[in-house]
């Protein structure tokens, strides 16, 4: 039987590796929590909707990466294994004592199938909400790509502001039309916090916008899955444009080449914030994998 209704939220903070890092909590029976980790830009809060879709037993955890949402930000910018380091040092205090469920959305999903490759020992079950890589790279691109980084370090970058939630909220239902606007009140509430003017600025670090100049090796990232040894649930969205970009690098035949562990589902009328648009789809499909 499913929670329909909201369940209680507990804020709390823990530090891990010179960060304070805002926790989210949903307690629920069962003492084995589920770790949510989110997508680029977004918050732990807005799994929200999918922890009101889970068993009213099922004990939930998500946290704010570094420099998104409530959790502080490093003096630097960001490099994308220290998310890695980040959710070693965080497990170690929420589930020390035994091996974890792992769900992860977007840039979350990718860092989840990466550590259940990097640390298999730590992992029993493995949730992708579309984190299936980024398009490959070549090493001819290299030159352009750290002109650009050494571009955006000496000018900077930053997030636009926005002149009331309200406006927020409007901005991101032209993005996510399928997203009910109740939800999107939400969310932009999550990701925006009120200036001293009383404009709208989102709760991310400018330095998150900073083109990344170290080159995606998704050879490096396939290898890390092949290693994954605990059962995988890989979902897609049936009305993402970013399953569409990535082409048949998700053809489901390849997949099963890369994901031995794998189970692979699609979930209707969803682009690739499906646990803010199809909560319920999204839910029942985790619910029956870790059942």
């Amino acid at each position: 039987m499913f929670h329909r209704s909201p369940r209680p939220l507990q804020n709390d903070s823990l530090e891990a590796r010179g960060l304070a890092f805002h926790v989210y909590r949903w307690p629920g029976a069962d003492p084995d929590p589920l770790i949510l980790l989110h997508g680029w830009g977004d918050t732990g809060e807005t799994y929200q909707f999918l922890v009101d879709c889970f068993s009213a037993d099922r004990t939930c955890i998500a946290f704010d990466m570094r420099g998104f949402g409530r959790t502080q930000r490093p003096a630097e910018g960001y490099w994308f294994p220290d998310y890695l380091a980040d959710l070693d040092a965080l497990l170690d205090q929420l589930a020390p004592e035994a091996p974890v469920d792992l769900v992860g959305h977007s840039m979350g999903g990718n860092i989840a199938m990466l550590y259940a490759g990097v640390r298999p020992q730590r992992i029993r079950r493995v949730v992708s909400l579309e984190g299936f890589g980024m398009a490959r790279t070549t090493p001819d691109q290299a030159p352009a790509r750290y002109a650009q980084w050494l571009d955006e370090v000496k000018h900077g970058s930053e997030f636009n502001v926005y002149e009331s939630h309200e406006q927020l909220t409007r901005v991101l239902a032209r993005r996510n039309p399928r997203t009910p606007k109740n939800r999107l009140d939400f969310i932009a509430r999550s990701w925006g916090k009120a200036r001293d003017d009383g404009k709208i600025e989102l709760r991310a670090d400018p330095k998150h916008k900073r083109v990344n100049p170290v080159l995606y090796s998704r050879e490096q990232a396939e290898a890390c899955w092949r290693a994954i040894e605990s059962p995988l649930l890989f979902v897609l969205g049936d009305q993402s444009d970013l399953v569409k970009r990535m082409g048949d690098e998700l053809e489901e035949h390849k997949l099963r080449v890369l994901f031995r562990t794998g189970t692979f589902a699609t979930v209707k009328d969803a682009g690739h914030m499906m646990h803010h648009e199809q909560p319920e789809q999204v839910a029942a499909l985790i619910e029956e994998f870790l059942g």
